[in-house]
């Protein structure tokens, strides 16, 4: 257990961030799980709709630092190319 007044804080702020990672961590599965899900559906307006959903989002998180460009990049391009695959099959 923490002894002095700055470990305590620190206790607190792990505990408050955790949380906050915790939310966004869920949200960020259930955007892409949304495209996904619209995908296996084979459903192109849903698809789309969702993509353009999670295309927002995850930029969004960008630009509060959330997470980093390179990795929005890499998730956005991965689902682009799965809704893309709808019109190929």
């Amino acid at each position: 257990m923490a002894n002095n007044k700055s470990a305590k804080k620190r206790i607190l702020q792990t505990a408050v961030r955790t949380e906050r990672n915790k939310y966004y961590r869920t949200k960020i599965k259930n955007i892409t799980k949304a495209v996904r899900s619209a995908v296996e559906a084979g459903d192109k307006v849903k698809a789309d709709e969702a993509f353009k959903v999670a295309n927002k989002e995850l930029h969004k998180y960008v630009s509060k630092g959330i997470m980093k460009k390179t990795t929005v990049a890499r998730k956005v391009s991965r689902l682009h190319k799965l809704v893309n695959a709808i019109e190929a099959a």
